[in-house]
């Protein structure tokens, strides 16, 4: 069965939901304004500039969610995906992924944000499988340390290898939608590459490599 991936952030949304979450969290004075403002645009600005310390980013994102109960922590995803995500989510996102559900093709979230943030939003475009960077649990509550393997650049190779394996799947006739350079790695391992509204250095890469470049912005 062919396998269409989708990236998230700024792919199949007009935002990054990552970014965004921290940013419902400063306006709604949910953490220290100052300390996490500052904070969330420097890590961001350095995922943008291909330098970002995974294993950094996730324990400065995860403590929110460490500090409150899954129950408090439910009530304001629900706030934020009416609030901030649901507009983010476009006409030309939603067709792209029908398009490929309507051709009998298996649909793949891969992200590096994480689950909690991240599933939700998947299921909104009606998709089952996600591979996302996972806060690890202990005692019914989330810690600031990931659970195995992060979903970021190679390790996002790694862990849909580990997927295909576990689903008895394969690349054969894949398609992986991006906006990033981060997801080099995995745009050269599928058949069909696909830049979306892409970043600066992935419009140079896929203008040099031949992939078909696209927008769905509304």
């Amino acid at each position: 069965m062919t396998l269409a991936i989708f990236d998230l952030d700024n792919t199949l949304l007009s935002g990054d939901s990552d970014y965004s979450w921290g940013k419902f969290l400063v306006d709604n004075q949910l953490v220290d304004r100052d300390f996490y403002e500052q904070a969330n645009e420097r890590f961001f600005q350095d995922y943008q500039r291909g330098i970002l310390n995974i294993y950094e980013f996730s324990a400065f994102s995860f403590q929110p969610l460490a500090d409150r109960s899954m129950e408090e922590l439910n009530r304001l995803h629900a706030r934020f995906m009416q609030e901030v995500v649901r507009p983010m989510i476009g006409e030309k996102a939603k067709n792209l992924v029908e398009q490929h559900r309507s051709r009998g093709h298996v649909l793949l979230v891969i992200t590096a944000t994480n689950s909690f943030i991240t599933r939700p939003i998947v299921q909104a475009f009606g998709i089952d499988n996600l591979l996302a960077t996972e806060p690890k649990i202990v005692n019914g509550r989330y810690t600031t340390e990931i659970d195995g393997i992060p979903c970021f650049k190679e390790g996002k190779v790694e862990r849909l290898e580990q997927w295909l394996r576990a689903s008895s799947l394969s690349l054969t006739g894949s398609w992986f939608y991006t906006d990033s350079v981060n997801d080099r790695a995995l745009l050269e391992k599928v058949e069909h590459p696909v830049a979306v509204d892409a970043d600066e250095q992935l419009t140079v890469l896929a203008r040099d490599k031949g992939w078909k470049i696209i927008s769905l912005r509304d």
